[in-house]
C-alpha cells in the first residue's frame, strides 16, 4: 500500500522556530533571515496541522496492516521523508523525534507491542493535540496503550516546556531579572524533571525533522540523541540529504527552508553528524536513488541512516582475536582500527564483544583464548594501533596437543571435513 505522506519536518520541530519565551530558552540569536525562514516553517506547518498540504507530500510505504487502527485524520497530517519504523522489535522503548500527528508513534506501537513503549516529542501545540485526541482511538483498537506524547524540542530533550508554562504563567516575565530567573528555572527543571532521562530508551528514531534544525544547535540535538540512548542502543533516522553543498543564498530562502531543503546535511555531512557524536556502526539502510527534488542542480533524496551507542569505556586485554572474512580487502571501523581480510588481530574485550553485535557479526570470525583471562584479572589494552595476535597467545605457548580428525557435519549426515 502507498501512502502519501508528507514531510512532518518543520511542524513537528517548529520547537526550532516559535518564538514564545518557552522556544527562546536557550535558543542562539538569529539573524533577519533567519528569523524570516523559521516564521514562514511555522506558519507553512501550523495551516499544514488543520488540513493536509499535498505540496509538502512525497509517496512513503507503510505497511498496511499498522495502517488499519489508525485515524484517517492522523495519516492526512503526517509529513515525513521514510518509515524508521519498519526497523524496530518487539520490547523497546522508542522515542520519536518531531512526532507530529503520531502516525510513526502509532505505527511502532504496534511494532514494539505491549511489553514496549513509544514516546513522542514535539513542540507543536497543533500536533499535539491531534496525536494525544487520538492516542485513546489507537490504544482501543489495538488492546493495549503503550504511546504517550510529550511537549519539547528536539534539540533540548531534557527541557519539559508543559511544566516550565506552567511554572511561567505563576512568575510571568516582566523584567530582566525575571527573565534570568526563568533561565535558571529552565536549567534546574533540566536536571530535576527532564523530558527524556539519560539512557532511558532503546531507539531513538525521527522522520524528516534533523534537517529544519539550526545549523548552529545540530551539534547539540546529536549529543542529545546520544544521551537519551542506552548503551548499545541505537538511532534510526530518515531524513533529506543533499549531494552537494547547499549555498548560502538557497539557506536564506525561506520558501525552502520550510520545504526541508535550505537545512539538508550533505551526504557526508550527515553521516559525519553521527560519528562525531560518538555513535558507530553506522549504515545507510535506505538511499532513495532518484532525488525527491532538484534544486538548482543540487539533488535532495531521501535517506535513513541507523547508529549504534557503545563504544565508549576501558579497554582490557583478554587475548582474544578476530579474523575480518571479506569481502573487502581492508577496512576501517569507527575507531580507526584497520583489518586487512584473512589476519587474526589482538583487540580488546570491550571491542571483541562490540564486533559481535550488528552491524558488524556477520563479517567476523571471533577466537576465544584457550585459557579464559577473568574481566578482574584483565590487564589494560593498548588500543591507538593494531596488531596481529600470534596464535600461541590464544592456544598458550606451551600448547602442542595432537588430536584426533574432527567430524565435520557441515554437509549433512555422515559428510566428513576433508
Amino acid at each position: 500500500m502507498l501512502v502519501a505522506s508528507c514531510y512532518d519536518a518543520p511542524l513537528r520541530t517548529s520547537d526550532k522556530i516559535c518564538f514564545s519565551f518557552s522556544n527562546l530558552m536557550s535558543l542562539p540569536q538569529t539573524t533577519a533571515s533567519h528569523t524570516s525562514a523559521e516564521s514562514a516553517t511555522r506558519d507553512r506547518y501550523a495551516a499544514a496541522a488543520k488540513a493536509s498540504e499535498a505540496a509538502l507530500c512525497c509517496p512513503v510505504s507503510y505497511d498496511p496492516q499498522y495502517l488499519k487502527i489508525i485515524p484517517a485524520e492522523v495519516i492526512e497530517k503526517d509529513y515525513g521523508c521514510g518509515d524508521p519504523s519498519k526497523h524496530l522489535k518487539p520490547g523497546e522503548t522508542v522515542l520519536d523525534l518531531g512526532s507530529g500527528t503520531g502516525k510513526i508513534c502509532f505505527i511502532a506501537s504496534q511494532v514494539v507491542g505491549p511489553q514496549g513503549r513509544v514516546i513522542g516529542v514535539d513542540m507543536t501545540d497543533d500536533m499535539l493535540e491531534v496525536a494525544r485526541r487520538n492516542a485513546p482511538i489507537v490504544a482501543e483498537r489495538v488492546g493495549y496503550a503503550n504511546v504517550e506524547f510529550r511537549k519539547g524540542r528536539i534539540q533540548d530533550l531534557a527541557l519539559d516546556l508543559e511544566i516550565l508554562d506552567a511554572e511561567l504563567k505563576k512568575h510571568p516575565i516582566t523584567d530582566a531579572a525575571s527573565y534570568l530567573a526563568a533561565d535558571d528555572l529552565a536549567a534546574d527543571l533540566r536536571v530535576k524533571h527532564p523530558l527524556v532521562a539519560d539512557e532511558s530508551v532503546d531507539v531513538v528514531v525521527s522522520n524528516c525533522v534533523l534537517n529544519l534544525v539550526d545549523a548552529r544547535m545540530k551539534r547539540q540535538l546529536f549529543d542529545e540523541i546520544f544521551r537519551v540512548l542506552k548503551k548499545g542502543g541505537r538511532a534510526v533516522i530518515s531524513d533529506i540529504v543533499s549531494d552537494e553543498d547547499v549555498p548560502e543564498d538557497m539557506q536564506r530562502d525561506p520558501i525552502l527552508w520550510s520545504g526541508c531543503i535550505s537545512g539538508a546535511y550533505t551526504e557526508e555531512g550527515f553521516l559525519k553528524a553521527f560519528a562525531d557524536a560518538g555513535f558507530h556502526g553506522i549504515e545507510l539502510l535506505k538511499h532513495d536513488e532518484m532525488p525527491w527534488q532538484t534544486v538548482e542542480g543540487i539533488e535532495f533524496r531521501s535517506v535513513t541512516v541507523q547508529a549504534w551507542k557503545g563504544k565508549q569505556g576501558p579497554c582490557f586485554e583478554r587475548n582474544q582475536a578476530v579474523i575480518y572474512k571479506g569481502p573487502f580487502l581492508k577496512v576501517l571501523d569507527d575507531d580507526g582500527h584497520a583489518l586487512e581480510r584473512g589476519k587474526r588481530y589482538a583487540v580488546c574485550d570491550k571491542t571483541f564483544q562490540l564486533y559481535q553485535q550488528t552491524p558488524y557479526r556477520d563479517h567476523f570470525a571471533f577466537i576465544e583464548p584457550r585459557v579464559p583471562i577473568p574481566r578482574e584479572q584483565a590487564q589494560p589494552f593498548d588500543c591507538t594501533s593494531m596488531r596481529l595476535r600470534h596464535p600461541k597467545e590464544t592456544k598458550g605457548q606451551d600448547y602442542n596437543a595432537t588430536t584426533e580428525a574432527a567430524n565435520c557435519r557441515e554437509g549433512g549426515e555422515g559428510a566428513s571435513c576433508c
